[in-house]
């Protein structure tokens, strides 16, 4: 009889152990659909790109700056994280508030401005103002007014550095902004952090534009548009949806993993001229808002000697990206100065 009971104890152990197996093999899956089951607008690609360029940029404790390609399952050629004008030597570098790969790691706004010359200011209009752009991007950032290309990132992706740009124009103009949240794994949105070989990183962009007088005009909100053209990771095809221009990715899975070299990618071409004062954006969604803590900027001396700056107590800006901060990595970003 005691034979028997343990006979039936063992089966029963062994019957929940395989269970348990399976289950944590399920979750352990790096995808959970087939590209087959994809219904929306965006091309899809899977697996991880071809790296065409090895290192673009190289900082001290920075991670590396691969570029790459990928061929969707539609039969179009991608490049990830997104197609820049870093290495363009005709798109001007922005001038540095805080940049720990060159060490100029101003102390506050007035050291970094005192550092600069009347030929760094971009001229847009001669009869214009003189206005300054103070900016904190994760990671990189491309910066247009009326179309004009004004300044551009020094560091792709990391150490943590901010900006400031100068430039001419009058009244009103647009400002438009390609927003870059690169990747280590080239095609799939993911870097190692955290313990995990495969973490999806975060973006984020704050800026504040003052005049000569040094009184701020305007700041990042929910007010300026943004849309998103590039996804990832995404294990499960069905979790994105789209209604009109909204591309929503906000129930897809972000939980980082040790296995992610099969994750989805979902890619959207850039319309004609979006970076143009002309582009009608009126169907883009608003830019979505977030707080210093989420985008974790409180560690940061790119950030935090400039809280004068992007933290004024009567005219806080705010972080804004697209509705994902964490899966979407490639943004743009609109706004009309009046």
């Amino acid at each position: 009889m005691k034979k028997y009971l343990f006979l039936l104890v063992f089966l029963f152990l062994f019957a929940c152990g395989e269970s348990q197996s399976s289950k944590n093999e399920q979750q352990g899956k790096e995808t959970t659909s087939s590209i087959v089951d994809y219904k929306g607008t965006a091309s899809v690609t899977q697996g991880l790109a071809k790296t065409d360029r090895a290192n673009i940029y190289e900082c001290e404790r920075g991670r590396k700056t691969d570029v790459g390609t990928i061929i969707s399952s539609d039969g179009k050629s991608w490049t990830v994280p997104a197609l820049t004008n870093f290495n363009n030597e005709e798109f001007p570098f922005a001038a540095d508030l805080h940049n720990p790969c060159n060490r100029n790691t101003y102390a506050n706004a007035e050291e970094a401005l005192s550092k600069l010359e009347d030929s760094d200011i971009i001229e847009i209009n001669e009869a214009g103002e003189i206005y300054t752009a103070y900016i904190f991007a994760d990671n990189y950032f491309e910066m247009y007014v009326n179309g004009q290309a004004v300044g551009k990132d020094n560091v792709p992706f990391t150490q943590f550095n901010s900006n400031l740009i100068r430039f001419k124009v009058q009244k009103p103009f647009t400002i438009v902004m390609k927003l870059v949240d690169w990747e280590e794994h080239l095609g799939i949105g993911t870097e190692k952090s955290r313990g995990k070989a495969f973490h999806a990183g975060d973006g984020g962009m704050v800026a504040v534009i003052k005049d000569a007088n040094n009184k701020i005009i305007s700041t990042t909100n929910e007010q300026w548009k943004a849309q998103t053209f590039y996804t990832a990771p995404i294990k499960d095809l069905s979790c994105v949806t789209e209604k009109g221009s909204i591309r929503q990715s906000n129930n897809c899975d972000e939980t980082d993993s040790d296995e992610g070299s099969s994750y989805f990618g979902l890619h959207w071409e850039l319309p004609m001229d979006w970076e143009k004062q002309s582009f009608d954006d009126a169907n883009w969604p608003n830019a979505v808002t977030y707080t210093n803590e989420t985008i974790g900027v409180d560690n940061k001396k790119a950030y935090t000697n400039f809280k004068d700056i992007f933290d004024d107590k009567e005219q806080d800006a705010q972080f804004i990206w697209s509705s994902n901060v964490v899966l979407d990595n490639e943004v743009i970003v609109r706004y009309t100065v009046e």
